[in-house]
């Protein structure tokens, strides 16, 4: 038998809280784990794959308004579940294709990457730098006691989360608020990452693939 790795232990040790699925039995997340990255700036590959991801958004929103899609919609349901407000907390997909049409961000190699792949397909995508976490990712209810480190106005700052907002976290604190719609700062890529987590989060009517024969 293979000897586990310790990617293997972090993504068997990953959690989604059962007051999560209560909240959404019909939410399904992909966690992804990679090692060997090759970090920098945004470049001409990356650059490609934004033009493309622009071009699909604009299409996409040509037949109707962002909220409409059937994806975000689904988000927007979700969000209003927990309290949030999704015309002002609007999840990470929603708002890179409001984004699109004035142009995505250009980041590093790796966050354009991401976004690029979240636009083209409609779904919320984080990423991580996996080796910046103390202990495997959760997806919890919170307390509201929990650390969450951000900025405003050029100047570290300290949040917590409202209680029973759904976030992202690890044994330090939170990593991501509102499910999937600010990161926090200290494990975000940066163009020095060289291991990375990387999360896809789906909800009806996003369905997952049914299991048969691949095609050779």
């Amino acid at each position: 038998m293979p000897e586990l790795t310790p990617f293997d232990d972090i993504l068997r040790q990953a959690h989604i809280d059962a007051a999560v699925f209560a909240l959404r039995p019909d939410y399904r997340a992909l966690l992804i784990a990679v090692d060997g990255l090759v970090p920098g700036p945004s470049d001409d590959a990356t650059e490609a794959l934004l033009q493309e991801a622009e071009a699909s958004a604009r299409a996409a929103l040509a037949q109707r308004p962002v909220e409409e899609l059937p994806h975000m919609a689904s988000w927007r349901e979700a969000y209003r579940a927990f309290g949030a407000k999704p015309q002002r907390t609007r999840n990470s997909a929603e708002a890179l294709l409001r984004r699109a049409e004035s142009g995505l961000p250009r980041v590093n190699r790796l966050t354009d990457v991401y976004n690029a792949l979240s636009v083209r397909h409609q779904i919320p995508l984080g990423g991580e730098d996996l080796s910046r976490y103390h202990g495997a990712p959760r997806l919890i209810r919170a307390d509201g006691v929990e650390n969450f480190d951000t900025a405003a106005g050029g100047e570290d700052l300290t949040e917590h989360p409202a209680a029973g907002e759904v976030v992202w976290c690890d044994d330090l604190g939170v990593t991501c608020r509102r499910w999937n719609w600010r990161q926090g700062r200290r494990t975000q890529l940066t163009d020095a990452t060289t291991t990375a987590l990387f999360i896809l989060d789906a909800l009806d009517p996003i369905h997952r693939r049914r299991p048969g024969r691949r095609r050779r």
